[in-house]
């Protein structure tokens, strides 16, 4: 017997990373000193000498089972984008910008071709946002994932001069929430989403999402919000809090950035809910608050500010909205 008689083809996985490596360097900057290959990647720190106290700001996450939509359709380009940038708004909740990226991809089975296009992807993402993929791993259990599952996930480092970390300590009843909207589902609720659209034709042209298939707009990646914070901030906007909504929807993440004794209101009508986000609620008949409890509902990310940085915020970002307020109490509260 041999290693291949076990379900793990160690050539078709190196086949597949050669086929990506091109891609890789290319997310790789002068500071890199070993990179793909290397048990360790290193990476030189240029930013922490600029910064008085550099505290470093690390982050870990998956993409869930969106991959399981993927690998239905073989539809998996966005899937780097989703991870990466789910990863990223994370770490800009602290006002950390990202140092570099780690991503770890299993399978029962994993086929050339799914390997490169979601390796592919990583790369351009991270290419994208400006920092390297530093390093990753690779990994086929015949016995632990069912086949055809793919688990994606990964590791992100920021870092963030310590006079400029966001914490939310600042905010106060009557501070302003804009909203950044979403490009739609992200990356969570996909669990609620299948059981929805279970049996339903994912390719068909749909009138309710405006011509859109259920796979194009189901598998649409996840947006990143860094150049709008960092216009915000060259500006010179305070940003008192900011919050990455993701599972859990409004009522879960909000409250994490906001101080003891504070909570918010975010009123209905004054942002757009995308189409999917109804047709879900419409389909599997479920009930609002629960929309709003599993799904970010087009809100994607949520800024604090004070009420007189607002008006000049929402100029800078036309796409914003202003969706509620923070007021005495505790929750959040959809009105």
């Amino acid at each position: 017997m041999n290693y291949q008689d076990a379900g793990v083809d160690i050539d078709r996985k190196a086949g597949a990373l050669k086929r990506a490596a091109q891609k890789i360097k290319e997310t790789y900057t002068p500071q890199v000193l070993r990179g793909i290959g290397a048990f360790g990647g290193m990476l030189e720190v240029a930013a922490l000498k600029a910064m008085a106290e550099p505290v470093l700001v690390a982050s870990t996450d998956g993409v869930g089972t969106k991959t399981l939509l993927a690998a239905q359709t073989g539809r998996y380009g966005g899937l780097g984008f989703d991870l990466v940038n789910h990863s990223v708004n994370d770490l800009l909740v602290q006002g950390a910008r990202p140092l570099f990226f780690m991503d770890y991809i299993a399978s029962a089975r994993l086929e050339a071709d799914v390997l490169a296009a979601v390796l592919d992807s990583l790369a351009e993402a991270c290419k994208a946002v400006g920092i390297p993929l530093l390093g990753g791993e690779t990994a086929e259990m015949p016995g632990v994932y069912h086949e055809g599952g793919l688990d994606l996930v990964g590791t992100i480092v920021g870092v963030v001069d310590r006079a400029q970390i966001v914490d939310g300590s600042q905010v106060q009843p009557g501070d302003v929430l804009l909203a950044l909207p979403s490009s739609g589902l992200h990356t969570n609720g996909y669990s609620l989403a299948r059981k929805v659209f279970a049996g339903w034709n994912l390719e068909e042209p749909r009138l309710e999402l405006g011509g859109r298939s259920l796979a194009e707009v189901l598998l649409e990646p996840h947006r990143c919000y860094l150049a709008e914070v960092a216009l915000l901030q060259r500006e010179g906007i305070e940003i008192r809090a900011m919050a990455h909504i993701t599972g859990g929807g409004v009522y879960e993440n909000l409250p994490r950035v906001l101080p003891e004794g504070l909570g918010a209101e975010i009123r209905r009508g004054t942002f757009p809910v995308p189409p999917i986000f109804e047709l879900i609620q419409r389909a599997g008949s479920v009930a609002e608050q629960e929309m709003f409890r599993v799904f970010n509902m087009g809100l994607g990310y949520i800024l604090v500010l004070s009420s007189d940085m607002a008006s000049r915020a929402g100029t800078l970002l036309p796409q914003g909205y202003l969706v509620g307020y923070i007021m005495e109490g505790s929750g959040i509260k959809v009105v």
